[in-house]
């Protein structure tokens, strides 16, 4: 992904893109998207976009692993979240949903995370420290909460579900206040071209919509014309 693109990602939110992917693909039903409401530390940044970094965390309870294992998985956590491809976000699965507890991103990890050079963080797990946060460091999260209770990684790089959302390894991500989705890698060389003609065939019928003595027989000719360019 060139800086042009990441650059006109980053400036649209997320209902856009996932009209835009539509446009691309010439059909309804695109799915790839979360399911009921997320919350964002930052609603009125720009969009998180990047290559998912994935992993599972759990915090319900203490973990049964000895010491030195759940050590070295998570640096091997850090080591993969600071070696991903550029741009990157961390999306990370909190096994205990929907009865998490344990907030893993809070002004520590969302620093840490900023370091490495990663764009944001969605997740179905729980932040913290909302006013400490790293700046410019979007998380995408199911909840707040207060503590990290025993958090701890369980799993690296693998598949992970994100409120109906299943993100692989790898997948490019987009993301903001309204929820997630993954770009379908077959279509990323046309999003761009996409998000333009569904800007400009909706400014047929938002133009005349802003315009003085807008009635329904301006609506009626402006909708026409935005059904005809549809097509």
């Amino acid at each position: 992904m060139d800086d042009t693109l990441l650059k006109l990602l980053r400036s649209v939110d997320t209902p856009t893109v996932c009209n835009a992917i539509e446009v691309a693909q010439g059909k309804r039903g695109f799915n790839d998207f979360t399911r009921g409401t997320m919350l964002s530390s930052d609603p009125d940044g720009g969009a998180v976009v990047g290559y998912a970094v994935t992993a599972k965390i759990s915090a319900l309870a203490p973990p049964t692993e000895p010491a030195d294992v759940i050590r070295a998985r998570r640096m091997a956590y850090y080591k993969a979240m600071a070696d991903g491809p550029k741009p990157s976000v961390a999306v990370v699965e909190d096994v205990d949903y929907p009865n998490c507890i344990g907030a893993y991103w809070g002004e520590v990890n969302t620093t840490v995370h900023k370091g490495f050079g990663m764009s944001g963080t969605l997740t179905n797990g729980v932040m913290r420290d909302l006013g400490d946060l790293a700046p410019d460091f979007p998380v995408i999260a199911g909840s707040v909460g207060p503590s990290h209770g025993f958090v701890h990684v369980t799993e690296l790089d693998t598949p992970v579900s994100i409120f109906g959302l299943t993100v692989q390894p790898g997948d490019l991500v987009h993301a903001d206040r309204h929820g997630a989705l993954v770009i379908p890698a077959d279509i990323v060389d046309q999003i761009a071209a996409a998000i333009d003609k569904m800007q400009s065939t909706e400014h047929l019928v938002l133009g005349p919509a802003r315009e003085k003595g807008f009635d329904f027989d301006k609506f009626e000719a402006a909708w026409t014309a935005f059904e005809k360019a549809r097509t």
